[in-house]
């Protein structure tokens, strides 16, 4: 679940940075951070609920 998880945050990072995505607040290449932030949290939130 983690690798899948970060196999697919870094992806989408590497996207954006190619062509911002264009979601609210992912306007500019700059904000490729956000994305990183994002997966920190999807990560500590994956390690509370697994048993």
């Amino acid at each position: 679940m983690f690798k899948i998880l970060a196999l697919l945050i870094v992806l989408m990072m590497v996207v954006h940075l190619i062509r911002p995505l264009g979601f609210p607040g992912f306007k500019r290449r700059a904000d490729v951070w956000k994305i990183g932030v994002g997966l920190i949290a999807a990560m500590m939130l994956a390690v509370l609920i697994r048993p």
